[in-house]
């Protein structure tokens, strides 16, 4: 992208002054930290490097990151050009590989690598100390498997965030890339949502189809945020994009939708830029953010925090007043978080 210096200087200035936070990771691949993967390519990956990612956002200024937990990683495998549930759970093993998981990320805290946030007000202090910090999210509820007291002791522990449902179809409801099984969400998946409003807990419904998003919205006393999608109204189709009408659907109920940087529909950061836009101006600036998907993504066209700053750059160039580019690049996220505790 060609940004003029003036916004260049500005977007480093927005960043210092206001702060961010990506709201879906998977920053340094904990996830795969002693997983005994089915597949070979999955294993080879390089895992582990939470520390880079660590002083990756501390030198750009980026306040906070949902760190993800993959619930239904021992699952997933590769075919037709993509992620695919490839097998079935074994008795016990979605939970037995959450907390796998979980205490690699609980683990980063204690040598010290990143702190964990617990609340809003954790991020806000992060940002003034100039030291980054973790918020616990999972993307898939698998773990639960029909324990709905497993919510309240995963919060106990430090967990903030769950997106409903990944790649598998699981016991909450149904998925954008599978064919229907509950047509939406399911009687449990009601009483996860209201678990989740009762706590205090942030509900995620990407991945999740639109029938079993509006489920979601029909029952939650609380905004929720979708963490990563684009719009399906660019020249690329993709099943994990979204229509106008799901992204108003969550914007009306006061939620927010991350702009995901991904190798579909875009090949450059500009591309993405263009996405965030198009959200933008479909919900309003106050109901966007950015999904990075950092270390997870597909093709990714933000590789690592220190875009940041240059996104900043872009956002403000293309117009958006830095009240907008500020609550894209963090604010609009701490304000869903805040409502979400609000209601405790």
């Amino acid at each position: 992208m060609d940004i003029p210096d003036e916004f260049l200087q500005r977007g480093l200035a927005l960043l210092a002054a206001n702060p961010s936070v990506d709201v879906h990771s998977h920053a340094g691949r904990s996830f795969l930290v002693g997983a005994e993967h089915d597949s070979l390519f999955v294993r080879m990956m390089r895992d582990g490097f939470e520390a880079d990612r660590a002083a990756d956002m501390r030198e750009a200024q980026v306040a906070a990151s949902l760190f993800a937990i993959v619930a239904d990683l021992p699952l997933l495998g590769l075919a037709d050009g993509g992620l695919k549930v490839v097998r079935d759970f074994r008795p016990n093993e979605a939970y037995e590989d959450f907390k796998r998981q979980l205490d690699r990320l609980l683990g980063t805290v204690e040598s010290g690598v990143i702190s964990l946030a617990l609340s809003p007000e954790d991020v806000l202090a992060a940002h003034a100390a100039r030291k980054p910090v973790m918020i616990l999210a999972c993307e898939g509820g698998d773990f639960l498997e029909d324990r709905l007291e497993r919510m309240a002791e995963a919060y106990a522990v430090g967990l903030r965030s769950i997106t409903l449902i990944h790649y598998n179809t699981n016991r909450l409801g149904d998925n954008q890339t599978s064919s229907p099984v509950h047509h939406g969400l399911t009687a449990f998946g009601r009483d996860v949502v209201l678990e989740m409003n009762r706590i205090g807990m942030i509900i995620d419904v990407a991945h999740a189809s639109l029938e079993t998003c509006a489920g979601v919205l029909a029952e939650s006393t609380a905004p929720v945020m979708l963490s990563h999608s684009n719009l399906d109204t660019g020249p690329v189709a993709s099943p994990r994009f979204i229509s106008i009408d799901h992204a108003r659907m969550v914007a009306e109920m006061g939620g927010v939708i991350g702009a995901w940087p991904a190798g579909i529909g875009s090949e450059s950061l500009a591309d993405f830029v263009e996405q965030v836009l198009a959200l933008v101006d479909t919900v309003g600036a106050e109901h966007v953010a950015v999904g990075s998907d950092m270390d997870g993504n597909y093709k990714p066209v933000l590789t690592e925090y220190g875009d940041f700053p240059v996104l900043a750059a872009a956002l403000l160039s293309r117009g958006l007043s830095e009240e907008e580019a500020a609550g894209v690049l963090g604010g609009n996220f701490l304000r869903l978080w805040t409502s979400v505790r609000e209601r405790l």
